[in-house]
């Protein structure tokens, strides 16, 4: 109870302050590609719930290929580049939060297609609690399509190497989860995304 306070004591004032930087990226959007504004995708919640997040589209519409983005992947637009350096492409997630679909910290929500390669224990135990925005792996591999741009065979190292490794973060937050723990996760988010 006190996280999901803690949450919405957070986003809404946030969701105010940055209201017209939605509003310049929703038209830069539009401006860019053809498409909608917002991306969504089916992802793996709290007790193994689907549900969509929501993001700001930074890809071309009707375009295939692999989830995993890799280095400067060509289906990425112009102003896509940009919102994923930053992680604004991120910003709609805060009305995931709003809905209680996830938090600002908790382990990295997967799509279900990785969800079913978790070992069932660990699967039940990350999964015990909300998950967020951010996190210990989200802040270790920000760069993680560039880790593997280098990849012959990017979604199996993601999966063989990867992915295991921000199982164990995420076995960590929610062992050690408190208050304090996301305020401290949240600056360290900043901090890495601005500075780095």
């Amino acid at each position: 109870m006190k996280k999901r306070i803690f949450d919405i004591c957070c986003v809404i004032p946030s969701l105010i302050l940055i209201s017209p930087l939605f509003v310049l990226i929703a038209v830069w959007i539009k401006l860019d590609s053809r498409g909608p504004i917002f991306f969504f995708q089916t992802r793996i919640g709290q007790f193994a719930k689907p549900f969509k997040i929501i993001k700001f589209r930074t890809m071309y519409v009707d375009i295939k290929g692999p989830k995993l983005t890799i280095g400067y992947d060509s289906r990425i637009t112009r102003c896509g580049h940009f919102l994923r350096k930053f992680k604004l492409d991120e910003l709609p997630q805060l009305i995931n939060v709003i809905k209680g679909e996830m938090s600002i910290v908790g382990p990295r929500p997967e799509v279900p297609k990785y969800v079913e390669l978790y070992p069932d224990g660990i699967k039940e135990y990350v999964l015990s609690v909300p998950v967020g925005i951010t996190d210990y792996a989200s802040i270790e591999f920000r760069n993680e399509s560039e880790m593997l741009a280098t990849s012959q065979q990017p979604e199996m190292d993601y999966i063989e190497k990867i992915l295991p490794l921000k199982l164990a973060y995420h076995q960590q937050y929610v062992k050690n989860h408190s208050i304090y723990l996301d305020i401290i996760l949240i600056f360290r988010t900043l901090k890495k995304v601005l500075f780095s």
